[in-house]
């Protein structure tokens, strides 16, 4: 998968036209330093959201000035295992994805969703205010945009309005993947290492710098008064093989006909080998881009006059997740297990037309035992080989 480079963010139609969209860019750039944009999105008011450096992994925050923006790192994963590395490279994106990506910004871990209050009259219901400033999301990975993506799905299904809102003030700057991760496999989910969805900006890096492509005129927005070199013919190709090089070094594919394995793999004695292993901790469906379970609570003072009712994450790893009228349908850690990956990579597809996975490989990182889902997916798939 791969933008278009060199199009100028004209938009091409299903006939192979291309419908100009005003102000849009012609021609690729060069950006030579990442804060030059990162400086002029923060001047013009923007609420600039990138990856920086927490507690030792990269974490989506809030930027407060350019200088913010970690160089030099790279990640080294392993199923279990992650650890930043500070080099002397100079390069800005080599560290692909940290534990929490774009999730707890659009779908928060709590939000509050009313309030309540009683007076001499009765009592009222007022749906909790949200403030959501003009946003620019910087430095997102195809993965993540894939993960964005669906999530928007599931809760445009839902009705839940809030997560389409958020988006819809949102900018989206891009990163086309030229290094991976061992516990990457976006390449077999079709979701990266390049990007392949329209997005307002999408940059990939070379050695002289950052190769811009302007996908809508949101974009081009974003970029207007930038002094910008134009990109030559060979600095697109440099990009465009940088990156199917990335898609070729992943070590890890999913097998494509998974979906239907695990349908015929409900019975298989497997799951208790993995529930063997599996602490039910939840990291997994924490750190997945796309998971997106949650329960509600009610709070309210002592005196009773006011009440509020909240949203926060759970995850099917809970025994109560499932709890109905008196005890938990799914009480055993293998049921868990298996209604986590049955869920996200097969039946997902019949609710919402897509995987519910996007190759990131947080889960098999962030897993404290080191459980590898591709590897338990391979496995099912090799039961009926």
């Amino acid at each position: 998968m791969w933008p278009r480079l060199g199009e100028g963010g004209r938009r091409r139609e299903r006939d192979g036209s291309l419908s100009p969209l005003e102000d849009v860019m012609a021609d690729g750039y060069i950006l030579r330093d990442p804060r030059a944009l990162v400086g002029a999105l923060l001047e013009a008011g923007w609420r600039v959201i990138a990856p920086l450096e927490r507690d030792g992994s990269l974490t989506p925050e809030v930027v407060s000035a350019p200088d913010e923006l970690p160089c030099g790192l790279v990640d080294m994963q392993a199923p279990g295992a992650y650890r930043l590395q500070q080099q002397d490279s100079g390069r800005w994106f080599d560290a692909v994805v940290g534990a929490q990506g774009w999730k707890r910004w659009l779908h928060p871990a709590e939000r509050r969703l009313w309030t309540a209050r009683r007076d001499a009259d009765g009592f009222s219901i007022a749906p909790a205010a949200e403030v959501w400033p003009p946003t620019v999301f910087f430095g997102v990975r195809p993965c993540d945009l894939a993960a964005i993506a669906r999530q928007a799905e599931v809760f445009r299904q839902a009705g839940d309005p809030a997560y389409g809102e958020r988006l819809a003030a949102t900018r989206i700057v891009a990163v086309n993947c030229t290094r991976v991760a061992e516990t990457c496999f976006c390449a077999s989910m079709g979701t990266g290492p390049g990007v392949s969805a329209v997005v307002d900006v999408a940059l990939t890096e070379l050695e002289q710098g950052l190769l811009v492509d302007c996908g809508t005129a949101n974009g081009a927005a974003l970029l207007r008064g930038m002094d910008l070199a134009t990109a030559a013919p060979a600095d697109i190709a440099a990009a465009r093989a940088a990156v199917e090089a990335a898609a070729r070094d992943q070590i890890r594919a999913m097998p494509p006909d998974i979906a239907d394995r695990l349908q015929r793999a409900s019975e298989s004695p497997r799951w208790q080998e993995i529930a063997a292993r599996c602490l039910h901790c939840a990291n997994c469906t924490l750190v997945c881009p796309t998971c997106f379970c949650t329960d509600v609570t009610d709070r309210s003072d002592l005196a009773g006059d006011h009440a509020e009712r909240w949203q926060r994450w759970d995850s099917c790893f809970s025994p109560e997740f499932s709890y109905l009228h008196g005890g938990a349908v799914r009480r055993s850690v293998a049921a868990r297990y298996r209604q986590w990956i049955t869920h996200k990579l097969s039946t997902w597809h019949d609710q919402f037309g897509t995987s519910g996975c996007t190759g990131c490989g947080r889960c098999i990182t962030w897993c404290p035992v080191g459980i590898d889902l591709v590897a338990e997916a391979r496995a099912f798939a090799e039961e009926e080989a």
